[in-house]
């Protein structure tokens, strides 16, 4: 009895670090970029290690959103997020939703999203972040536009929405039909 009490005990110490160091390492900064500002009030999220073991993956799990919140400020949070983590380097980068990917992205992408967070044109980003997403099978989720400026962007821009629609507004939409 005394040996499985003892296991037990070491496997809640295992977890337990491996969650702390998590939290310490991704969570906190994301739980900082959440509370810094305002605007952000209803909108859940956590960030770990993939399988909360792999350091070259980041996971940001979009937990919540309320009826408040509109998919630009979802987007803010997660580009202040990545200012908060500008100075870490990962391969990968993976937007879930309630624990399930939903699409990835290049860390070299999120490195750069948020160094030029403070300096770069906000609708730049918004146009061109879709093209840097792929899907969970490791295809791309959008393609990139050419032609007239107008038609361009307004493709864009529909990108942009749709990249919401399969992130978390479907399922959103699916749980209050239910």
């Amino acid at each position: 009895m005394k040996k499985l009490t003892y296991t037990f005990a070491g496997l809640a110490f295992i977890i337990g670090t491996f969650l702390g160091a998590n939290y310490f390492f991704v969570g906190s900064a994301l739980s900082d970029a959440i509370k810094s500002d305002s605007r952000n009030v209803g909108i859940e999220a956590s960030a770990h290690y993939e399988n909360y073991i792999s350091t070259s993956v980041l996971v940001f799990d979009l937990k919540s959103v309320s009826d408040s919140n509109s998919p630009a400020d979802i987007f803010r949070v997660f580009l202040q997020y990545a200012s908060h983590m500008k100075s870490k380097r990962f391969d990968q980068v993976v937007l879930a939703h309630k624990g399930s990917v939903k699409f990835k992205l290049k860390g070299e992408y999120f490195k750069t999203l948020g160094e030029e967070f403070e300096d770069q044109n906000l609708v730049y980003t918004i146009r061109t972040f879709p093209e840097n997403l792929y899907r969970p099978d490791g295809t791309q989720a959008f393609g990139t536009w050419t032609g007239g400026i107008i038609g361009v962007l307004g493709e864009q821009m529909n990108d942009f929405n749709k990249f919401h629609q399969d992130w978390y507004i479907k399922d959103m939409t699916l749980a209050t039909t239910k």
